[in-house]
């Protein structure tokens, strides 16, 4: 499969600040920004920005980042899912993962997050894959926010269909551990019923146990 990446940008006027929200970006553009010092959800800033300019570099990956002149302040990620999960055990190339999404608390606020998921889905290529997030509630910011689980899952569905994502049931054990966690997909104009099939098998692999 050719992974085509067609760059778009959007401006928004936030409270705070001008900020840019932009991608998919290459490796080598992210490499010469700084990464803020409150990005700190998924590793330590340093890390994690490897990790993003890493995933830039791969053939599926992309990268959408929300930028405060010189620094992000915001990003997603998209690649295939990991080896270790069951999403990649139906190796299904047209399947890929919104692996991370992360604002800094001063840019929260405003649909700066929903904004980077619009800007996401203007590229025409994403109607040519089926994409997936896991949401597990000890990756989220209760704690900086005050919300309750429900609260803040309430947020992160609104915000991830601002990018067209929708629930979809699943058996998987990680999220069927507690009942605030998800699993959201959006199937692409394009997909045939075939990899939609493959989807449903990997999102019930133990129907037969039962």
């Amino acid at each position: 499969m050719e992974h085509i990446k067609t760059y778009n940008a959007m401006e928004i006027k936030h409270k705070n600040g001008n900020i840019v929200i932009e991608g998919p970006i290459t490796a080598e553009y992210l490499t010469n920004l700084d990464f803020h010092k409150d990005l700190v959800a998924f590793r330590p800033p340093a890390q994690q920005h490897k990790a993003l300019i890493e995933i830039a570099g791969l053939p599926e990956g992309r990268i959408l980042i929300v930028r405060d002149s010189n620094e992000i302040v915001g990003y997603v990620t998209y690649l295939y899912p990991d080896l270790l999960e069951r999403w990649s055990q139906g190796k299904i190339e047209n399947l890929i993962e919104l692996g991370a999404i992360e604002v800094i608390p001063k840019f929260r606020a405003g649909g700066v997050g929903k904004s980077l998921l619009s800007v996401s889905m203007m590229d025409d290529a994403m109607e040519d894959y089926i994409i997936l997030t896991t949401e597990y509630y000890w990756h989220w910011d209760l704690k900086g926010t005050k919300l309750n689980v429900w609260e803040y899952r309430k947020i992160m569905e609104k915000m991830m269909n601002a990018g067209g994502l929708e629930y979809y049931a699943t058996d998987d054990p990680e999220i069927s551990s507690h009942p605030a966690n998800c699993l959201m997909a959006r199937i692409g104009k394009r997909i045939d019923q075939e990899s939609v099939q493959k989807f449903d098998g990997l999102r019930f692999m133990n129907r037969f146990m039962y």
